[in-house]
C-alpha cells in the first residue's frame, strides 16, 4: 500500500500547541471539529497563508498612509479613505491621539453634499450649490468645472462659475472663485445642472514676472502652470517665468514673500493691482 503523505515532528511547547491550534481555527482549518495543525503548516507551504512581520510598522510608514488617507479624502475617493482608514486601525503600533483621530474620521461620514459634489466632478457634471462667506450671507453659485484643492492649511473648492456679482479679480478672471469648503453649509444640496456643460479648465491669464539674485538661481519651474522659463542674463542673475495665472489673489499671496527679488512685468492689469497693494504695504509701515 502506498503511502499518501509523510509525517513530521514538531518540537512546541503545549502552549505553544495551543496557540498553532488557535490560528488553525481562526483560519478554519479542521479535522472533524477540531483544529489541525498539519492543515495549517499545508497552508503556509502552498502559499495560501502569507508570514509577515507583525507590529513592527515604523512612524514613518504610519505617517505615510495618514497622508494617503488626507489625499484620497482631498481628491473625493472618500470611500477608499474610509477602508484604509478602518485598515489602518487594525494595527497596534497606533498612537493613542492617531487611533483617536483616525477613528473620529470613521465616525464623523462626510456630509451627503460632500459624496454628491465628488460625483458631480468626477462625471464632469455642471452643479447648484449653496455658499456661506465670512459675512454669513448665503450665495447660490452655477458651478461649470470645479476641482477641490489645498490653498494654505485649509481646503478649496476652485471652480468656475456663472455668476460674478461679489467677484473682486480682474475682468478677465471674475468668474472663477475660490469656496472655503468648510464654508459650504452642512445642509447645502447640490443640484445638477441637466443641460449645463462642463468647463474643462478655469479662465487664465498670461502673467510674467522675473526672480533676481539666489532666488533666479534656486527656482524650480512649477510644470503645471509656468510655461516659460528662461534665464535672461547671468550678470545680474535675472530669470524670467510665464505663468498661467487664474487667480491674483493666490498669485500674490505666492509671490509677495519674494520681496524686493521679484518683478512682475505683465499683464498691466495684475501689476497695477500687485503695485497699489506694494503701496498699501509701504504706507501701513510708514505710519
Amino acid at each position: 500500500m502506498s503511502r499518501i503523505g509523510q509525517s513530521i515532528t514538531l518540537s512546541v511547547s503545549e502552549k505553544e500547541k495551543q496557540a498553532l491550534e488557535i490560528l488553525a481555527s481562526e483560519f478554519g482549518l479542521f479535522w472533524g471539529d477540531k483544529p489541525n495543525i498539519s492543515k495549517l503548516i499545508k497552508e503556509i507551504a502552498h502559499n495560501k497563508l502569507k508570514i509577515a512581520p507583525n507590529h513592527d510598522w515604523k512612524p514613518d510608514r504610519l505617517q505615510m498612509l495618514q497622508q494617503a488617507i488626507d489625499s484620497l479624502i482631498d481628491a473625493g475617493q472618500i470611500p477608499i479613505a474610509l477602508e484604509l482608514t478602518k485598515l489602518l486601525l487594525e494595527r497596534s503600533e497606533l498612537s493613542g491621539p492617531l487611533r483617536k483621530e483616525l477613528e473620529g474620521r470613521l465616525d464623523n461620514s462626510p456630509p451627503p453634499w460632500r459624496l454628491e459634489l465628488d460625483r458631480c466632478i468626477l462625471r464632469q457634471q455642471p452643479f447648484q450649490l449653496s455658499y456661506q462667506d465670512a459675512g454669513d450671507r448665503i450665495w447660490e453659485f452655477h458651478l461649470y468645472h470645479a476641482a477641490i484643492n489645498r490653498h494654505g492649511d485649509r481646503l478649496y473648492l476652485d471652480c468656475w462659475c456663472e455668476e460674478t456679482e461679489g467677484n473682486q479679480d480682474i475682468s478677465e478672471l471674475n468668474h472663477n472663485w475660490s469656496l472655503r469648503l468648510d464654508r459650504i453649509p452642512n445642509d447645502s444640496l447640490i443640484t445638477p445642472i441637466p443641460r449645463g456643460k462642463w468647463r474643462h479648465q478655469l479662465d487664465s491669464v498670461s502673467a510674467e514676472f522675473q526672480l533676481f539674485d539666489g532666488l533666479a538661481r534656486s527656482y524650480q519651474t512649477k510644470t503645471a502652470i509656468d510655461i516659460a522659463n528662461e534665464l535672461i542674463s547671468t550678470n545680474p542673475l535675472v530669470r524670467q517665468i510665464t505663468r498661467q495665472v487664474t487667480s491674483s489673489f493666490w498669485f500674490f499671496r505666492e509671490i509677495l514673500p519674494y520681496g524686493e527679488d521679484c518683478l512682475l512685468i505683465s499683464p498691466e492689469k495684475v501689476r497695477k493691482r500687485f503695485y497699489d497693494k506694494v503701496q498699501r504695504l509701504y504706507r501701513r509701515y510708514e505710519s
